[in-house]
């Protein structure tokens, strides 16, 4: 635990949650300033910062609890999709320094969606210049 988290706070009671759902590894919860309605954030009870620095069996409880809390969102709320987001780093708008996944119920109504793509998703790469970058990538996996 981290004595100035946040969710830290919320897993050992201290600070309020609406908790969704729990198990020996992980929580979820409902974020407070939610992008649509039912939107989620499943944690490892054990903190770290980021998902740089997450064990493997915290990140694989993580995104197994997310999983039902996605079938949960689409079942109970009528979810048309989800989106699950994970931000890492300030500069990828991370606020909380608890690793975190944001389980986003999605919906066609625009009434209840208000949440659009921050980028241009049918906008293609230059060629040469995803091989350069997959290159780079490959090297530093190796």
């Amino acid at each position: 635990m981290n004595d100035d988290c946040i969710f830290c706070a919320i897993v050992s009671g201290t600070a309020p949650a609406a908790k969704v759902a729990e198990d020996d590894l992980t929580l979820t919860f409902m974020d407070i300033h939610p992008a649509t309605p039912g939107h989620m954030l499943v944690i490892p009870k054990r903190h770290s910062d980021d998902l740089l620095q997450t064990a493997p069996e915290d990140l694989t409880a993580t995104m197994l609890s997310a999983q039902r809390a996605a079938d949960a969102a689409k079942a109970a709320l009528g979810a048309d999709g989800v989106n699950l987001l994970n931000c890492t780093g300030s500069a990828a708008w991370q606020t909380v320094f608890h690793v975190h996944l944001h389980v986003i119920p999605r919906y066609r109504d625009r009434g209840r969606d208000r949440l659009v793509l921050p980028w241009q998703p049918n906008v293609p790469g230059h060629p040469e210049t995803l091989a350069a970058l997959g290159g780079q990538l490959a090297s530093a996996l190796s």
